[in-house]
């Protein structure tokens, strides 16, 4: 029988984890924590404590904490480019930033059709350069994450970058509020959040899946999976296509065709993931006011 940290759903599950892998705690102090972001050179975590205006940094070789950078205009989502730098969605300064290997910090995106940004949410970096992000506006509705303020745009919209021109466009308008994101892995298709339902129960909370379309439009949108507990918000993707979704139960594991297949219980609500380690078999957990971790027997998708 598995450990009580995992919940098999599907006999496909079995063969993901070890019976003798602990959900283990490594940080606690967060008010929410979010947005982890791999770093194999180095070989840590950085991820945000949102309402504490900070990003956090877990080394893996020593186990030790540290604070990356306070204050960092409530960085929400992170990600790592593809020349390892960091990429960071910020609520209160409404942009997504760049942090340079000189310890820079520069402006990716703050408008849309000359209107400020909502409060970018999540970020990812595509194999041609371009930046992809969401941007709801759960960090300006209120000062808990961020800085209240009036939408300017008046929706929340899923943003590409170009990488040449630094043209920003809208490629998803129809959504709630558009949230964690991630390509499958031939980049062929983008996979969306929308957690929707925090604003009412009559909204969504599902992950949507686009065809990705010369690598710059987006069609179709069909309903990937419906949330059977809570809400999703970040997820990552395994070297097989599986997705690992943060719920309020804990990691939610599906199949590439949709299945729910098991379930890893975390003991506070999950923000977000993702998949570190020198052979990328470690999953880092964010919930709530901490972070944790778990090793797989699975590898996740490399993505730089």
């Amino acid at each position: 029988m598995p450990a009580a940290h995992y919940e098999v759903l599907d006999p496909r599950f079995n063969r993901l984890f070890s019976d003798n892998a602990q959900v283990d705690k490594l940080f606690t102090g967060c008010r929410w924590a979010e947005g982890p972001a791999w770093f194999g050179a180095g070989r840590y975590v950085v991820w945000s404590d949102i309402p504490n205006d900070r990003l956090l940094r877990y080394d893996e070789s020593d186990g030790s904490i540290s604070v990356f950078r306070q204050p960092c205009g409530h960085a929400n989502g992170n990600t790592v480019d593809r020349q390892g730098r960091l990429v960071t969605c910020e609520h209160s300064a409404r942009r997504v930033s760049r942090t340079e290997f000189d310890g820079r910090v520069i402006t990716i995106a703050d408008r849309w059709q000359g209107k400020r940004l909502n409060s970018p949410n999540d970020v990812l970096v595509k194999s041609d350069g371009s930046i992809w992000f969401t941007d709801p506006a759960y960090g300006i509705d209120s000062d808990y994450d961020g800085e209240k303020a009036e939408s300017e745009i008046g929706a929340c919209y899923v943003y590409r970058v170009d990488a040449g021109s630094g043209a920003v466009e809208a490629v998803v308008t129809d959504m709630v509020r558009p949230n964690g994101l991630a390509f499958s892995l031939d980049e062929s298709k983008l996979y969306v959040v929308d957690s929707g339902r925090t604003h009412g129960p009559e909204n969504p909370a599902h992950i949507r899946v686009f065809d990705i379309v010369d690598g710059k439009k987006l069609r179709g949108g069909n309903v990937f999976a419906d949330c059977t507990v809570g809400l999703f918000d970040g997820f990552r993707l395994d070297d097989a296509g599986r997705i690992w979704t943060s719920a309020s139960d804990g990691i939610h594991c599906y199949d590439p065709d949709g299945t729910l297949i098991g379930k890893i219980r975390v003991p506070e609500e999950v923000a977000n993931c993702v998949f570190g380690g020198i052979k990328r078999n470690v999953l880092y957990i964010c919930g709530t006011t901490s972070l944790y971790s778990v090793r797989l027997a699975v590898n996740g998708a490399k993505t730089y």
